[in-house]
């Protein structure tokens, strides 16, 4: 059906508003990370007029993010694994009913997405663990990565959502040729889960990467600290140094801009899969 102009305007209006809303506290935050401090405070809303590189190499030295950013890639990357694990183990059984009442853990599964945040609950379950088990309680890079690994909400419903689309004649061949079923999700539905699981990368990275208030409730040692707690150390006790904070939101940003790139061709299909195939 052909659409009327008037629907056109009004369609490309609401996408410049888009990305005026989205890409100019990108681009100001970008333009004020190379002013000096000076420039910065005779023109806070101006063009860069002298660029200082150095203002990176700066702020990467008093952020002390050569430290930090290796706790955020130990903890994104690990975290963001076990989470598509563990949701592909989970939710296959799910969606293709081979767990009794699947259908209504499932849907009690999703109710409990609408519950009040759990934070309280979480550090108690913390300290307990770290007065009975340390290596995995609070203050440990272990019992960090097993608390992000636990929300694995959206992820097992977009898996469930789109293995129900997966065809079941390839169970049936996989299990007379026989193979197990660990090697047939390994091997067999994890490849074809490619798009949506980009997603659940893309999401489970995200919230791992950029969580500013789970390092400071649940890691109090400096040496376990991520990447964002790097941005704590551009406040001042009198005023904020503005172009650095500006570079170290840049340099905190940089590498899930990065893995977006190489990623995104499969993030809308997924996430238009795991919404609309049931």
């Amino acid at each position: 059906m052909k659409r009327s102009k008037s629907v056109n305007i009004l369609s490309y209006s609401l996408i410049a508003i888009l990305l005026i809303i989205y890409v100019i506290p990108l681009l100001f935050v970008f333009n004020v990370s190379f002013k000096s401090f000076n420039e910065y405070l005779l023109d806070p809303l101006g063009f860069v007029q002298n660029i200082n590189f150095s203002n990176y190499t700066e702020a990467w030295k008093q952020g002390n993010f050569s430290n930090y950013f290796v706790n955020s890639l130990l903890y994104t990357g690990t975290s963001t694994v076990f989470t598509i694990l563990i949701s592909l183990f989970a939710a296959f059984p799910i969606a293709r009913g081979y767990v009794k009442w699947g259908g209504l853990i499932y849907f009690f599964f999703i109710m409990s997405q609408f519950l009040p945040n759990p934070m309280v609950s979480q550090f108690k379950l913390m300290l307990f663990f770290k007065d009975h088990l340390p290596f995995m309680g609070y203050d440990s890079q272990l019992g960090y990565i097993l608390l992000k690994t636990s929300g694995t909400g959206v992820v097992f419903m977009m898996f469930v959502g789109y293995i129900k689309s997966i065809s079941r004649d390839l169970d049936e061949a996989a299990g007379m040729d026989g193979c197990g079923y660990s090697r047939y999700l390994l091997q067999i539905a994890l490849p074809l889960m490619k798009p949506i699981i980009a997603t659940g990368v893309i999401l489970t990275a995200i919230a791992t990467w950029n969580d500013f208030v789970g390092p400071i409730m649940y890691l109090s040692s400096p040496e376990n600290w991520p990447i964002t707690a790097g941005l704590k150390e551009f406040k001042g006790q009198y005023g904020n140094n503005w172009p650095l904070l500006a570079c170290g939101i840049t340099i905190v940003a940089a590498p899930l801009i990065v893995l977006y790139v190489f990623i995104q061709k499969y993030i809308v299909d997924g996430a238009l899969a795991g919404a609309v195939k049931s």
